[in-house]
């Protein structure tokens, strides 16, 4: 365990001294992928700018949501977002076998040596609108804090184990890479307070593909909204990581070698 621990740190102090060497493409990086991530919020702005809202929550609530999913999605980038794109070029270039021979264990390393930095400023912004909407919010309890902390960890399983599954594929299918913008477009539904769509995109996004535990479950918890169906959810988030780690492995055990 000692081992994993210094090889990603020495991973992320690569990835730091990086940035830190070329100042400006980490600046400019940082800063377009902030924008990029704060159309939702600003869209929000607009509509309840313009008299409209979403019905049963208040303009702060739905910024909360957005915030704790940019948060995640900013996290989740950082510590795990280029393991599709990474494995996929290993595969397509007849590398991969220059990780397999590495002493360490292979998901590991590609995890590890993908951490990027970049995506600081979009956890930086999402935290500047989390703040500012929970003073609008009231006080939350521990007990609120508590199970935030739980289901926003559960976010994070979700969008790690989506992440291995897509990765998985590209030992089969090399040319994927329509896959993880079909995933990002269902991912946008934990964007929003869930109430407002109908049963069967609830249950889509509760119970199969549970992406409402990127912004929408963690956000009840610290509104007082979390209801049993919600904590009900964790099941699907850990199976799903469990079965993103165990697909990958299996599917490099099938590597037969690609390139090309």
């Amino acid at each position: 365990m000692k081992k994993y621990l210094l090889i990603y740190k020495e991973s992320m102090g690569v990835s730091i001294a990086s940035a830190a060497t070329y100042r400006a493409n980490f600046i400019l990086h940082s800063i377009i992928t902030l924008l990029g991530n704060i159309v939702f919020p600003l869209v929000t702005l607009l509509i309840y700018g313009s008299g409209a809202s979403f019905e049963g929550w208040s303009m702060y609530e739905v910024l909360l949501i957005q915030s704790i999913f940019t948060m995640s999605t900013g996290l989740s980038n950082m510590f795990f977002g280029g393991m599709v794109w990474n494995t996929m070029e290993h595969v397509r270039e007849g590398t991969f076998e220059t990780v397999l021979i590495k002493p360490v264990d292979c998901m590991f390393y590609l995890l590890a040596t993908n951490f990027g930095i970049h995506s600081f400023g979009v956890v930086a912004g999402g935290m500047v609108v989390f703040i500012i909407s929970l003073v609008h919010v009231g006080n939350a309890t521990i007990l609120m804090w508590l199970q935030f902390l739980l289901l926003f960890l559960m976010g994070l399983f979700v969008m790690l184990g989506m992440e291995l599954l897509m990765a998985a594929t590209s030992f089969k299918w090399v040319a994927n890479s329509r896959i993880p913008e079909m995933y990002g477009s269902v991912r946008q539904f934990g964007n929003y307070p869930q109430t407002i769509f109908n049963k069967s995109i609830i249950y889509l996004t509760s119970f199969i593909l549970p992406v409402g535990m990127i912004g929408f479950f963690p956000a009840s918890a610290l509104l007082g909204r979390l209801e049993w169906w919600m904590l009900v959810s964790i099941f699907p988030c850990i199976l799903f990581l469990m079965l993103g780690v165990w697909v990958y492995r299996y599917m490099v055990r099938l590597y037969e070698g690609v390139g090309g």
